[in-house]
């Protein structure tokens, strides 16, 4: 299987590099260190090495990082990612206190160049990232792999075990350790082949989120510059059909609070400027945030096309919609704002967050409505027409939070009790 795996990894390349030269075309920053792409990672020695492959994990990962860094101030430190709105969060948020570069291509070749240059006395991987070549190379090298906040859904687990079987129970063999965020995901890990004594179930560390006082100021000043008095609802990390939806909810918003104002943050940075001439052709009066256009009593929508402020945007809404969830996607993050002590609606879809739903489900902190704009236009207003029902939503989704807390201690002291080891 692993041989297969190879030939149709080598097989990829120029599928993969192609892709990655068309979409830079929008965005050129994606074809720069392309020689990351292919192993040429900075060259040093003995460091520890953090993988997060997007966004959504990268931010999951700062708490972490920030502690590892506080407490090996003289150990390099390389952050990895696979995207690059990831490796220009870590750039934003950790600056030169880490390397940062993109994971290779998980090629033989190329994930043997990373490790010759790179050097890893620890291996650690959020969440959900399982490659075969980067898993064998830990392997050979000797190199303590952990996989931590780990995630697996029903679905992912089952087309494993249907597909893949020997090459999955292969790579739990490799891994070090696993703290998964909940019983459910250690199950299916133990089901795919890990062995029960790596397996730790810490809890999520994303419930173990810090926001800064700066963030809290800038979203209070965003609501002022807005106006104090308005409706305020996030639409968050929108995807492709999604922000039709959201605009045909909006619209039957505006028939019953005229002066409302959506806040609409998509994904992907390359689809800025698809969704601001969607905007523009349906008529709206909107304002776009990454040219600080002033956002007048008549703007009906707030365009953040900026990246790395959405807990900004969040601290300013009333009420948080968590996209990515209206189609079959898996939802994003809704413990940011819960965090932010903010209602939150999703969509149908939420198997990514799963864990954090049912949580917030049980304490009454979120409305999961159907995929329709009516059905999310008629929980906006009703959450629009009632303040008090919005602050008791947003605490007890705090109170959520709050009581999760823990995932990020237990989780470090796992990586330092390895790290000691070294």
């Amino acid at each position: 299987m692993r041989v297969l795996y190879n030939i149709l990894a080598y097989m990829s390349m120029p599928i993969l590099f192609l892709r990655l030269w068309w979409r830079s075309r929008d965005v050129p920053a994606r074809w720069e260190r392309w020689q990351e792409r292919c192993g040429y990672s900075p060259i040093l020695r003995q460091c520890i090495w953090v993988h997060a492959v997007s966004l959504g994990e990268t931010l999951a990962a700062l708490p972490l990082i920030n502690k590892i860094i506080q407490n090996y101030p003289n150990t390099p430190i390389l952050v990895t990612n696979m995207t690059l709105t990831g490796s220009d969060q870590v750039s934003k948020q950790l600056g030169n206190r880490v390397i940062n570069a993109y994971i290779p291509f998980d090629t033989p070749l190329f994930v043997r160049r990373f490790f010759e240059r790179c050097h890893p006395k620890i291996a650690i991987i959020l969440e959900t990232e399982l490659w075969p070549n980067l898993f064998r190379q830990c392997e050979l090298r000797k190199i303590p792999l952990v996989v931590t906040n780990a995630r697996l859904s029903q679905k992912s687990a089952e087309g494993y075990q249907r597909f893949f079987t020997s090459l999955m129970r292969w790579m739990m063999s490799c891994v070090t350790l696993l703290a998964c965020q909940a019983s459910a995901d250690g199950e299916r890990f133990l089901r795919l082949g890990l062995a029960k004594e790596k397996l730790f179930v810490t809890g999520n560390i994303k419930f173990d989120i810090a926001i800064s006082p700066d963030i809290l100021q800038e979203g209070l000043n965003l609501k002022k510059h807005i106006g104090n008095s308005r409706f305020i609802w996030v639409a968050a990390s929108t995807h492709d059909t999604e922000e039709e939806l959201m605009l045909d909810a909006h619209k039957i918003v505006l028939k019953k609070f005229p002066d409302a104002l959506l806040i609409l943050v998509p994904r992907h940075p390359e689809r800025f400027d698809a969704v601001a001439e969607l905007l523009q052709t349906e008529d709206w009066k909107f304002s776009r945030r990454s040219l600080q256009q002033t956002i007048a009593p008549e703007t009906q929508i707030y365009l953040s096309n900026t990246l790395g402020e959405m807990m900004i945007v969040f601290a300013a809404c009333d009420v948080a919609v968590v996209a990515g969830s209206f189609k079959p996607i898996g939802g994003h993050n809704v413990l940011e704002p819960a965090a932010l002590a903010k209602p939150i609606i999703s969509g149908p879809h939420v198997r990514n967050f799963l864990q954090a739903v049912n949580l917030l489900k049980e304490a009454d902190a979120i409305d999961i409505v159907e995929n329709s704009a009516e059905s999310l236009a008629n929980t906006l207003c009703s959450l629009a027409a009632d303040a008090q029902l919005c602050e008791e939503k947003g605490a007890r989704a705090l109170d959520v939070v709050e009581a999760n807390r823990g995932a990020l201690d237990k989780q470090f002291a796992l990586i330092e009790k390895i790290l000691k080891q070294q």
